[in-house]
């Protein structure tokens, strides 16, 4: 890291580590059982010193998502599973073509939507099944906040479909290119993609106005609205990139604000559910955490050149846990 390592505070002494045993893939709590998702098959369960390690998949798993209550995910071998932190896994859905689940999301009221290849589902909460065909691949599927409103994202934009309204065409806010996650802002008013190319793009739901959002070194691959969603944490370049969502016009006009400038590229972030502050993984392997206000820093994790996949807090703020490319993982206990 380009900061003097001697004048960076350091939490690195109150960090269980572990060893996942392979690449985690993503990470999520369940209350303070956290869940470490591995790239094949198996989650890891860690509460206190208990390790629990649950088969889910027979393959790759390439995604997951997590209400606090459950984790779901989807896999190569076609199928959608669901686990509570002290249950067996479930399978909810298996695709009958054995096309991968490679996108998952849950809504708001526990409605739960998936993709494989061109078709969007969603199983409300009611357990009632509905299907979106979309123009290409999706590659990236979000609830927006309030309601059973679905955002899909594909080639050439984004598509927002409700579920719930039968016979309603779904609406589509195009910009040319590939757009692959999405993510929709806390309060519904904006939706924002990332891009094949090193950028974002966005739009303003209530005229359909553009936001283009660029200037990084690398393709983003992470994404998290920070607390109260003020900001649009995001990986990508060299230091952490907070977009403005403050206003009534987001980012239009605006620039970003620029934290934590490192030598090393940033490859994922996770937002402190309550306080103005970021958790930061670098390429190199180091951690961080970041306050907004002031760019202060506190180190969580020291460089060792394995890539940090994987961060995320528990609800309360109180745990933070972050896995690597190598299976060395950890939890901060604050």
């Amino acid at each position: 890291m380009s900061e003097a390592q001697s004048t960076v505070p350091s939490l690195a002494d109150r960090v269980t580590r572990l060893n996942a045993g392979g690449v985690v893939v993503g990470l999520h709590f369940l209350d303070a059982t956290a869940v470490f998702v591995m790239g094949e098959e198996a989650l890891l369960f860690v509460d206190t010193d208990i390790e629990r390690r649950v088969s889910v998949h027979s393959g790759a798993i390439l995604a997951s998502g997590s209400d606090g209550r459950r984790v779901i995910t989807g896999g190569d071998d076609g199928t959608l599973s669901e686990i509570a932190a002290d249950g067996a896994p479930r399978t909810i859905e298996r695709d009958e073509k054995k096309r991968w689940i490679d996108q998952v999301a849950i809504g708001p009221d526990g409605s739960i939507a998936w993709s494989a290849g061109k078709f969007a589902h969603v199983r409300t909460k009611k357990g009632d099944l509905r299907t979106l065909e979309a123009p290409s691949t999706v590659a990236g599927l979000a609830f927006a906040p309030k309601g059973l409103r679905v955002v899909i994202s594909h080639y050439n934009g984004v598509t927002l479909w409700f579920p719930n309204a039968s016979g309603a065409k779904p609406e589509f806010l195009d910009w040319k290119g590939s757009h692959l996650g999405v993510t929709v802002s806390p309060d519904g008013r904006f939706v924002v993609t990332s891009m094949q190319e090193p950028a974002l793009h966005g739009w303003r739901l209530a005229d359909s106005r553009h936001m283009r959002m660029s200037g990084y070194s690398a393709r983003v691959r992470s994404l998290s609205w920070t607390a109260g969603g003020d900001f649009l944490a995001t990986s990508g370049s060299e230091q952490l990139v907070l977009w403005p969502f403050d206003g009534k016009d987001g980012p239009m006009g605006r620039q970003p604000k620029i934290l934590a400038p490192a030598d090393m590229r940033v490859s994922v972030v996770a937002s402190h559910p309550r306080q103005p502050v970021v958790a930061t993984g670098y390429a190199n392997g180091a951690v961080r955490l970041v306050r907004i206000d002031d760019g202060a820093l506190i180190a969580v994790r020291e460089q060792d050149g394995q890539p940090v996949t994987a961060l995320a807090w528990d609800i309360g703020g109180q745990r933070l846990a972050y896995g690597t490319e190598s299976g060395e993982a950890g939890i901060l206990a604050l």
